[in-house]
């Protein structure tokens, strides 16, 4: 037997279909790095923002220098600003990257690596970290440390200070850390660094060592829980090797407001 087709329904259902929301990639700010590209992006579904990073060429990646001059301040090899409504949505207000081609203390991170700071405060707050103010934070996520570091004499005369309280640096601020790495005795691989300045959040790091990133494999760093931080952040990261563009892609999503 055959039936009627309800053709009026079926109009119903691929107008539905095709008025659909899909998710979009908005392009934002570019950078250069070594010889490849840093740019930041969000992802879209209708109105609302999924996904806020970066994506980072591998030639910025492989092409970074084993020798590689240290300043005091660190210099970003880029610093690239969201756009407002993206801060509004994920909390993050700007990227910025860092290489460490020897490393830096505590002992577990001294292997080539970089540090991939994503702020949560404005630029101008950044730039204006000193390490003067030697508040910490009331508390830590759990599972997290911070550490006064002692510096060697050659490295204090080049910086003009003998500690660095909570392992502040200058324009970046102070560095909580997996208390597990801290205890460890082999080379960090990846891990999620959080940082304050003046007792309050101030930046989300994915912290890879350049062995795992040439690797070219998809990875997750688990996102702790941050006392103190009152607006939106995210709650996820991931990185995922795109291997048609010879790119990864960092991506955070999950924003919800703090406590």
């Amino acid at each position: 037997m055959v039936r009627p087709i309800h053709l009026g329904a079926c109009l119903i259902v691929l107008s539905a279909c095709a008025t659909e929301a899909k998710l979009v990639d908005v392009a934002g700010e570019c950078g250069e790095a070594f010889t490849g590209q840093v740019c930041t992006f969000a992802q879209t579904h209708a109105d609302s923002i999924v996904e806020v990073g970066a994506t980072v060429a591998f030639a910025a990646i492989e092409q970074a220098p084993v020798e590689h001059p240290m300043a005091w301040p660190p210099t970003p090899e880029t610093a690239l600003s969201f756009p407002v409504a993206w801060q509004e949505a994920s909390g993050l207000q700007e990227s910025t990257f860092y290489w460490e081609a020897g490393g830096h203390p505590p002992a577990p991170f001294l292997t080539p690596h970089f540090d991939f700071h994503f702020n949560l405060i404005a630029t101008a707050d950044r730039m204006a970290i000193d390490c003067t103010d030697h508040t910490k934070p009331a508390a830590l996520p759990a599972g997290y440390g911070m550490e006064d570091l002692a510096l060697p004499p050659e490295m204090a005369a080049m910086v003009g200070m003998d500690t660095l309280f909570g392992t502040c640096v200058p324009q970046m601020g102070m560095h909580a850390l997996p208390l597990a790495e801290l205890a460890s005795s082999e080379p960090f691989r990846g891990s999620m660094v959080v940082g304050y300045y003046g007792g309050k959040p101030a930046f989300i790091e994915p912290m890879i060592s350049k062995a795992m990133l040439m690797e070219k494999k998809s990875f997750d760093l688990a996102i702790p829980e941050i006392p103190g931080v009152t607006g939106s952040y995210p709650r996820t990261f991931r990185a995922t090797w795109d291997d048609a563009k010879q790119s990864y892609r960092f991506a955070f999503s999950g924003f919800a407001p703090g406590s």
